[in-house]
């Protein structure tokens, strides 16, 4: 099978598996992990942070950020299609208690004089701006990066109002890769940001949210609170340092075979993908000119031996990551065509 659902199913390098049988098995719960103290100080460094935690996962990394940043009865302002308002069950209100107000946006860049306009103290009716949102790259934006502009503008915007800023960088390497720079100079927009090593730099599991200390340190209780303390963490901290160390400058061959792989579907028709739309490793494919909707060309693919998911009605999105080659691309190419002509 040519597994493109996603870059989570990467599996861990050898040299990840070796640093994970000799890593330590400290209880990061109450002592620490030297391992995981290890990760959370190497992730800090690249976010340019004073600190960081080590999380199961992403979606528990934008959950405890929310708990730590904000009050109960606070509003997030972010954009409409942002992966915590349509992917992460509404942790954000029946978890973290805050409403929400998603924002218009182009390409996961939230409307700036909307995001201006939305920005309201608290006063005795009504519950002020607890929290500013950014996601780079943005998933349902087909990876799309934010412009460092953009994010510059968001920054000073929820300044202006004392309002802290989170993003959430799942993909941030790969935004970095992108703008041909650090992640750190991105994450210096926003005073929270976590990323995830169980994507594209494939480590099994594990996400790090980074911060100043005294966040951090708040935001150790809030992990607590909602079962993410993982007691002998090494081994998982482990990979998770070998993904930093050795997978972050790969990440630009996943960009080109996303890229490859859609212009092999411009060329079957046009209106299924805009290749130059394709920043990073994430491919959009919009289906309605087929009439058929994206379940169904999920199991037809399927059959064809290439796995990929629907992430709207009528789009597939095609993931590329360190197993997907050429050949692979290609393959996938030409059984979507087969498809494509039969329909």
């Amino acid at each position: 099978m040519i597994d493109l659902r996603s870059d989570t199913v990467t599996r861990p390098t050898e040299a990840m598996l070796e640093s994970m049988r000799e890593a330590t098995f400290g209880d990061d719960s109450r002592d620490g992990d030297p391992t995981v103290i290890r990760l959370e100080a190497m992730a800090a460094e690249r976010m340019g942070k004073e600190a960081g935690a080590f999380m199961p996962s992403g979606t528990m990394a934008n959950l405890v950020a929310m708990l730590t940043h904000a009050q109960r009865g606070g509003e997030v302002l972010l954009e409409q299609g942002s992966h915590t308002l349509n992917a992460e069950l509404g942790g954000i209100a029946g978890v973290a208690g805050l409403f929400y107000r998603g924002l218009p946006g182009h390409r996961g860049a939230m409307d700036l004089d909307a995001l201006r306009e939305a920005l309201r103290p608290t006063l005795r009716n009504q519950m002020g701006t607890a929290l500013v949102w950014m996601e780079n790259t943005h998933n349902r934006a087909g990876g799309a990066v934010l412009p460092l502009d953009h994010m510059r503008s968001v920054h000073a915007l929820a300044g202006e109002r004392g309002v802290p800023v989170h993003l959430d960088g799942a993909r941030i390497f790969n935004a970095a890769a992108a703008l041909r720079t650090e992640a750190r100079t991105l994450a210096q927009y926003a005073d929270s940001v976590c990323f995830c090593v169980s994507k594209g730099l494939s480590a099994p599991v594990g996400s790090v949210l980074c911060g100043s200390k005294a966040f951090i340190e708040r935001a150790r209780a809030y992990r607590r609170m909602v079962g993410g303390n993982m007691r002998q963490a090494g081994p998982l901290a482990a990979a998770g340092i070998v993904a930093l160390e050795t997978m972050v400058d790969r990440l630009g061959e996943d960009h080109r075979t996303a890229r490859r792989l859609a212009e092999g579907f411009h060329r079957i028709d046009a209106s299924l993908v805009d290749p130059r739309e394709v920043e990073t490793n994430l491919v959009r494919v919009e289906l309605r000119k087929s009439g058929r909707r994206a379940i169904e060309w999920s199991a037809s693919l399927k059959e064809k031996g290439v796995l990929v998911a629907p992430c709207d009605a009528y789009a597939l999105r095609f993931v590329t990551h360190r197993h997907i080659g050429d050949a692979e691309v290609d393959a996938a190419v030409s059984a979507f065509a087969s498809l494509w002509d039969g329909r």
